[in-house]
């Protein structure tokens, strides 16, 4: 285990480790205006939602690591308290990542990246047309976090409008995870993308409480082949299986397994775990534990 001092490490190595190791991050395409009313748009990946009553959204512009200069962003909320933060799919990223480069003050990325600008309701930066989903803010506090480079500038900022494509949405009208096809940042030069391939369901313990790693049989938790991970799939099962449920099931089942095993029982306990681990990937939580519970009954 490599152990370091935060202090002792130069700020570009520091924050090639925290980005490294903290992600995927998502993406706050924030467009916001100067004084003068010209545009800005640039990407952030220190970001994220906080609250929903009241809905607050917080990013923050670093200051350079080499130069210790702040971004246009920051410097525009500074004298203009509002920020479009435009959410970044698989559709646009490489317009997004072309809009990060160092343009000169003033100069609209909105036209080098090739956005569509549109009028926001309420506030005076633009959104982004492209964007499957636009939120209009109100910026209400900026935290600076220091004065050297690397330094965070902490954008607390209200929703006060939100806009979604409806290509977007599922038969509820809720934003569908597969349509939206959102991407998020890595470390380095990588990103990250939800799709089909990348994304898998937990269901929640908002209101169930699983049995606990103090619960599971000793046989099980001292398994050679169920990892921790899947040790913990198998403790968030709020009630077992009933004797003859599993009693059934090994008949069905398992039945064949067992003939053949009956004289090797530390094979047979073997292929049974294996069995389970198969089909927690799959997700079939009760099955798994019907096979794990079937070796005592």
């Amino acid at each position: 285990m490599l152990t370091l001092d935060p202090k002792e490490l130069p700020i570009q190595k520091l924050h090639q480790y925290l980005l490294g190791a903290i992600g995927p991050r998502p993406i706050a395409f924030a467009s916001t205006v100067d004084t003068e009313g010209n545009p800005n748009l640039a990407p952030f990946s220190f970001f994220n939602v906080f609250s929903a009553n009241p809905p607050i959204l917080i990013f923050s512009p670093a200051r350079s690591g080499r130069l210790n200069t702040t971004k246009d962003t920051y410097n525009n909320v500074k004298v203009v308290p509002e920020v479009v933060i435009n959410v970044v799919n698989y559709d646009i990223v490489h317009q997004m990542s072309l809009a990060s480069s160092p343009y000169a003050p003033g100069v609209s990325e909105f036209e080098k990246a090739g956005f569509t600008a549109v009028k926001s309701d309420l506030i005076r930066p633009f959104r982004v047309r492209e964007s499957p989903v636009q939120f209009e803010c109100k910026v209400n506090e900026v935290v600076e976090l220091g004065t050297e480079g690397g330094a965070g500038n902490l954008i607390i900022s209200e929703v006060v409008k939100i806009h979604i494509n409806e290509a977007v949405l599922d038969a509820n009208g809720m934003i569908d995870q597969h349509k939206i096809d959102l991407v998020s940042r890595m470390g380095g030069d990588w990103y990250c993308r939800a799709d089909n391939n990348s994304m898998f369901e937990i269901k929640k313990p908002i209101t169930t409480c699983g049995i606990g790693f103090d619960a599971l049989p000793q046989d099980i938790l001292s398994s050679k082949i169920l990892t921790g991970n899947e040790l913990g799939h198998l403790a968030g099962i709020e009630v077992l299986p009933n004797e003859t449920d599993v009693n059934e099931y090994k008949l069905l089942e398992l039945s064949d397994l067992f003939v053949t095993l009956e004289e090797e029982p530390a094979e047979l306990e073997a292929k049974l775990h294996k069995r389970a681990s198969i089909l927690l990937k799959e997700n079939k939580l009760e099955e798994a534990w019907m096979t794990l519970l079937s070796f005592n009954n």
